[in-house]
This record gives C-alpha cells, sequence and structure tokens, in this order.
C-alpha cells in the first residue's frame, strides 16, 4: 500500500505494488513546473472506456474534482477504495455512449491514486513527502496533454469537467484551444476567488498544523495526519452543500436520539460530517490534499495572458459554463462572468438544491447539458 512502515496508515491512497484495478499506467517523462520545480519522471494512472476510432477524433476528456480520481464509473473493488463517482454517465448506451466515443479520464497530477504525487517514491527511493514541488493547474493540463500525445490523441472532441476539473478544462480550451472541441466546465471558475482561497487555507492549515503532520515526511512514522485531513474534510463539506438543504436535511435533530446538550450525544449534522471525515481519510493521502488545494489556488486563466477574454479568445470549440443555483462556493456569477467575456460561449443553470455537488448528484441535468455540447461543438 505504502512505503516502507507506512503500510500501517489508514490511508487509502494506491502505491506501486497494490492492485491496479482498472487503472492503465503512462510514463510522459520528465516535467519542468510552471513555478519553476523541475519532476524528472512522471507517471500517469489512467482509465478508458470504448475504443478510439480510424479517424481519432471520437475521444472525450474527463476530469475529476479534488478528491475524484480516474475512476469515473465501476465498483470498488482491490486497489480501487470507492466506487464511480459519476455513475450514470459512461457505459453502452448511455450519455457518454461507449459504443460511439473513446472515454478517458486520468488521475491527476499531485494526486495519490497512481499518477505521480507526494506519496510516490522519488528517485532516491523514498516517498517524495515534502519535496513534492509546487503545481499548478497548468502543469496538471500539460501532464494531460503528453498523455493524450502518446496515446495517439491529437484533438479532444470534448473536453468534461467540474468544480476543479471545470478548471483544467478551461485551461485546456486556453493552452491549447486547437485540441478541444466542446469544452464543458461545470460548477467551476475562470480563477480562484478570495473566498476559495481562505477555505482551501483554512483546510491546508488543518492538516499542516496536525502533530503527526511531521512537515509532510509522515510515511515511515506509522501514524500520519489523520485528525487534520478529517478537520479538512469537515470544512470542505459544508461549503459543497448549501444551507437550506441542510437545515431542511438536519436542522436540530440529534444523532440516535441521544441529546448534545452535555456533550452525551450529537447533533445528526455532526455525525454526518464525521462520517465524511471518516471516508476521505480511508481514500486519501493528506499531501495530495495540500498540494491539489494549493494548485486549485494558483488557477487563474487570465495569468500572464491578459485576462480572461483575452486567454480564451484563439479558442474556437463549443465553450459552455453551467453553474449551479444554490452553489455557494462557485456561486453562478462566476459561470455567468465567463460566458460574458467569451463570444459564443453559452451559459446554462443545473437546478439542484444540494449546493456545489449538484454537478455531481444531478447526473440527467448534467448529461443533457453535455449530449448538446456534443452535438452542436
Amino acid at each position: 500500500m505504502s512505503i516502507g512502515s507506512a503500510s500501517q496508515l489508514a490511508f487509502g491512497y494506491w502505491h506501486e505494488g497494490d492492485d491496479p484495478g482498472a487503472r492503465s499506467f503512462l510514463d510522459v517523462g520528465p516535467v519542468e513546473l510552471e513555478a519553476g520545480g523541475r519532476l524528472p519522471a512522471v507517471r500517469v494512472a489512467y482509465e478508458s472506456w470504448g475504443q478510439l476510432n480510424a479517424a481519432r477524433d471520437n475521444a472525450i476528456l474527463i476530469e475529476h474534482a479534488l478528491t475524484g480520481d480516474a475512476h469515473v464509473v465501476g465498483r470498488a473493488g482491490p486497489g480501487q477504495p470507492t466506487p464511480g463517482w459519476w455513475e450514470g454517465l459512461i457505459g453502452p448506451g448511455a450519455m457518454l455512449d461507449t459504443d460511439r466515443y473513446l472515454v478517458v479520464a486520468t488521475n491527476v497530477l499531485g494526486g495519490c491514486q497512481g499518477t505521480t504525487g507526494p506519496s510516490s517514491t522519488a528517485p532516491d527511493g523514498k516517498a517524495w513527502g515534502s519535496r513534492f514541488p509546487f503545481v499548478t493547474i497548468r502543469d496538471q493540463v500539460t501532464v494531460e496533454a503528453r498523455l493524450a500525445d502518446h496515446l495517439g490523441i491529437e484533438r479532444w472532441q470534448a473536453v468534461i469537467g467540474g468544480s476543479m476539473g471545470g478548471m483544467r478544462v478551461l485551461e485546456w480550451a486556453a493552452s491549447h484551444p486547437g485540441r478541444v472541441g466542446a469544452a464543458v466546465a461545470l460548477a467551476t471558475s475562470a480563477y480562484a476567488t478570495a473566498e476559495q482561497i481562505a477555505w482551501c487555507r483554512s483546510q491546508i492549515l488543518a492538516i499542516r498544523h496536525d502533530a503527526h503532520f511531521h512537515g509532510g515526511d509522515y510515511y515511515d512514522a506509522g501514524q500520519g495526519p489523520e485528525a487534520g485531513l478529517g478537520i479538512a474534510r469537515r470544512i470542505a463539506h459544508v461549503t459543497y452543500r448549501s444551507e437550506p438543504e441542510l437545515h431542511e436535511r438536519f436542522g436540530r435533530d440529534s444523532q440516535d436520539h441521544r441529546s448534545p446538550l452535555g456533550g452525551s450525544g450529537r447533533f445528526a449534522v455532526e455525525s454526518y460530517l464525521d462520517h465524511h471525515a471518516g471516508k476521505i481519510v480511508g481514500r486519501f493521502d493528506p499531501n495530495s490534499y495540500v498540494v491539489l488545494s494549493e494548485a486549485m489556488n494558483s488557477h487563474d486563466i487570465g495569468r500572464g495572458r491578459g485576462g480572461i477574454a483575452a486567454a480564451l479568445a484563439p479558442f474556437d470549440g463549443r465553450l459552455v459554463v453551467a453553474s449551479v443555483s444554490s452553489d455557494r462556493l462557485y456561486p453562478p456569477r462566476l459561470s455567468e462572468e465567463i460566458a460574458e467575456q467569451v463570444p459564443g460561449a453559452h451559459w446554462v443553470s443545473i437546478d439542484s438544491p444540494n449546493g456545489h455537488d449538484g454537478f455531481l448528484i444531478e447526473v440527467e441535468q448534467v448529461g443533457r447539458i453535455i449530449t448538446k455540447a456534443l452535438r452542436e461543438g
């Protein structure tokens, strides 16, 4: 599962020697990073469904969010701690019909499910840990473009993703405008806002201030920053849902009819957050959570390009930006801002009471948006 005595850790990150599950792997060589660092060798873990046609023009790239991975659909099993996070979207006869398309999803650079990240082995045989360099959304897309090159995909028919995945969708359109037919960016923004950075900062500090973080070098310590990661997830999960939904779902109910008064019981919403904290500890590496959160904070497609409009001006494909009506983390105004600055861009709203997570929950609405984008792209 990991390096040395790190096998004792509770985290469910993937490591060399684990069952690969449905993953494929590709080495894409050294990568020079935007912030000045360098990775001497990068391996990408990915999953795919369907076949590339003779014209090589039927490929679709799916981009996962912060704690997602390449396992978009499918069961949990050996080497794969969780089931697919977008079930129903991909398969024969599905909205992304694998009888028509080759669908590809990567685990992002800096992640912990097979692509090079902090828990991966560095050239000296030890985990990268604290030595893993700062990566940006642009670096992640650079690695994905290398993968596309190796797979013989010159142009994606569509690139689709939400949240952090939506950031990479927009970066694909800005960095490689000629390689994307349709860009579908869900519940995202053209740049990280002050509030998004603030929320990420709180989560990063929760991990780094855990006594078992050891500066990021906890893999051989026998215990890692489980508590810090759990706190980070609790903070994040509140931002992923809407206040009305939490109120309607939990109110001031107690868990298991045990009164929270006096400290002997919990509110139901506390139990809900504790549950999600426990789940993340069982499948994610805290260092990757920090690295990817910082990458999200770096996101700004207009940086060094003259702003949003100038960055996306070369893209002549179909750009669709979809916001979630109740999203308080990526409010609709951020999607509207993109559509207003990019001629021909199409903005659409996903109607959901579930907040930011609506892009994952409202599969039927998302499917219709994707189907239309593919038809018009």
